[in-house]
């Protein structure tokens, strides 16, 4: 098995599949952080606490690349598309390539799967998505997710390769319903934690849940995804997860924004990407294209921005006219 990125999604994917015995490469852009990735047996950056295998081998050399069978690319949305540009030449075009990144690529205004295929247009691509905290997969604890390809045939035996005993995967042929699903959940955990952590209830989060759920299929389905994909693990399921877990980056940052404090003060405390503050621009710009309405993205896009406190932008959003569910 062969994973691109030592982020904590990266980490934790190398310890799930080390777990069958056989060699796991973690490639690495930075020589530092491999170097000190290897020495500790730890990933102190990023997944704090999980020990890592003897046989998870940590590189930044691109050479390793032409042996893979299968390669898992779980570098951040943002960097992904440039980190595959780079080692492309490295990559035989027989290898697939599992994106398991979430969100919208900024520099080329698409998703993931949609820029990849620009770079990488020989080899086949599908996705992995679903409610999956890092930390949990890298301590054995049991998951399923979502592989999507162009056809189920690809997406089963991808997802062969990738079953595990505690991790399940689930096939789909819907790459761009999953693909949204995933950029658009971190939004909505923004959402959920600003109304947690401004302290407007159970309800209150419940009721912007089931509404951006809504939202967000609406979207779906005018791009050509298929509403039972926003259903699935790659939709519901990871909404439930990134609005409920406090260790969610998108839920916790929207939790502090919620509390009082501005998004400039958040970030500059974090290492690691919390994606939906990137996504509500492109998404809203989505929206404008395919003429549909999105109110909570749109309230997160003001709170992010600093127009509007939390309890303003639920008033908004209270106020709206009433409709049919």
């Amino acid at each position: 098995m062969t994973i691109l990125g030592t982020g904590a999604w990266g980490t934790a994917l190398a310890v799930l599949y080390a777990g069958r015995g056989q060699p796991v490469t973690l490639w690495c852009r930075r020589a530092e952080q491999a170097a000190k990735i290897s020495a500790a047996r730890e990933n102190t950056d990023y997944l704090p606490g999980i020990v890592l295998p003897e046989n998870i081998f940590v590189t930044t050399d691109a050479a390793v690349l032409r042996q893979a069978k299968i390669i898992l690319a779980a570098v951040p949305t943002q960097y992904l598309p440039g980190a595959l540009t780079d080692l492309k030449n490295d990559i035989p075009a027989i290898v697939p390539i599992v994106i398991c990144a979430k969100g919208i690529h900024l520099a080329s205004n698409a998703l993931l799967p949609d820029a990849i295929a620009k770079i990488l247009p020989a080899h086949t691509l599908a996705i992995l998505s679903g409610p999956n905290l890092a930390a949990e997969i890298a301590r054995g604890l049991p998951a399923a997710a979502t592989i999507a390809a162009k056809d189920e045939g690809t997406a089963q035996r991808i997802a062969e390769q990738l079953h595990m005993p505690n991790f399940r995967p689930y096939v789909s042929a819907d790459v761009m319903g999953v693909a949204l699903a995933g950029a658009l959940k971190n939004i909505l955990a923004l959402a959920a934690g600003m109304v947690i952590g401004a302290g407007l209830g159970e309800n209150a989060r419940a009721a912007l849940i089931t509404r951006g759920t809504a939202e967000i299929t609406q979207l779906g389905l005018k791009m050509g995804a298929r509403a039972e994909t926003f259903m699935g693990l790659s939709g519901i399921g990871d909404i439930m997860l990134t609005c409920h877990a406090p260790s969610s980056r998108n839920f916790s940052c929207g939790f502090a924004l919620g509390q009082g404090k501005t998004l400039k003060e958040i970030l500059a405390t974090r290492k690691s990407v919390t994606e939906g503050v990137t996504t509500v621009a492109p998404v809203l710009a989505l929206a404008a294209q395919y003429g549909v309405e999105l109110p909570i993205c749109e309230a997160v896009s003001k709170v992010l921005n600093g127009q509007m406190n939390v309890g303003a932008a639920l008033t908004q959003l209270m106020a709206r006219p009433l409709k049919a569910e």
